[in-house]
């Protein structure tokens, strides 16, 4: 099926609603709702990521949605379950609806069965050799130059290392980290990283906190590479391929944090559609 190509968030979520994208939202439901609170300290590190996430279950996808702590709460999901995806697409709440949009998306093409897909398998490890594979194949998506200017908004200190070893300078931005885990300063405004980026890497957190919109825009008007890495979102943001999207590594739940065992990512360039199954780590 042939999609009409959002610019922005808003404008994918009423092309939803109003069937583009395949079946009626209100036809679809929610089977389960989970509110996910966990902290992850790497070894050797001395940062503890803080992540909340919303997971909606629909059918045989999940749809995620990261956010800030306070945002939602836990009790949401006490009757989420049976919601109708129309609904929550309407939902006062960015999370509640960037996850029932993700839901939506991924159940109508799995990532699993997309023909554009590369799936990449994590290895079985340590959260830190399985933050080490994730981050390369993000940096992966990477074409640039030595010494190409990278601004890397969401940040992961394995992701700074991955780019830093692909010849790039990592130019960090995050709302809560102040430094990276070598002492390098990290911005909490975009604006100052974004206009010194000859490419972008954000994360799909940007989705809700309102961010991902004029990162696109950004791109697209100064025709700047956008690689997504999304664990929120992943499917939402496959749509932005290529309206403003470069690259995506997309991650859906079980996320790799949660898991010692292979778990697979799938990774989908714009301008290098794959259409055949590949591994590598």
């Amino acid at each position: 099926m042939s999609h009409p190509k959002p610019q922005t968030v808003a404008e994918l979520t009423d092309a939803v609603l109003s069937g583009a994208y395949g079946p009626d939202p209100k036809d679809l439901a929610v089977t389960s709702a989970f509110w996910l609170y966990n902290t992850t300290r790497l070894t050797g590190s001395q940062v503890t990521y803080h992540n909340h996430y919303l997971l909606l279950r629909v059918g045989q996808s999940f749809g995620a949605c990261s956010f800030e702590a306070g945002e939602l709460a836990p009790d949401f999901c006490e009757n989420a379950s049976g919601y109708t995806l129309d609904k929550l697409l309407r939902h006062e709440s960015v999370p509640v609806r960037i996850a029932a949009l993700d839901a939506y998306l991924a159940q109508v093409q799995p990532h699993r069965d997309a023909t554009d897909a590369e799936p990449v398998t994590l290895p079985v490890g340590t959260p830190e050799v399985r933050a080490r594979a994730r981050d390369a194949a993000i940096a992966g998506l990477l074409d640039m130059e030595q010494g190409a200017k990278v601004a890397l908004i969401g940040v992961v200190n394995p992701l700074v290392a991955a780019i830093r070893d692909r010849g790039g300078v990592c130019l960090p931005c995050d709302l809560n980290l102040r430094t990276t885990q070598w002492g390098e300063q990290v911005t909490d405004d975009m604006t100052e990283v974004l206009k010194e980026a000859d490419a972008v890497v954000a994360t799909g957190m940007t989705l809700s906190n309102g961010t991902f919109d004029l990162i696109l825009e950004h791109c697209r008007e100064h025709d700047v590479p956008l690689v997504v890495y999304a664990q929120s979102g992943s499917a939402v943001a496959r749509a932005f391929l290529p309206a403003g999207v470069t690259a995506l590594s997309a991650e859906p739940f079980p996320f790799s944090q949660f898991s010692a065992d292979p778990t697979c990512l799938y990774r989908y360039r714009a301008d290098k559609p794959v259409l055949a199954n590949q591994e590598g780590a």
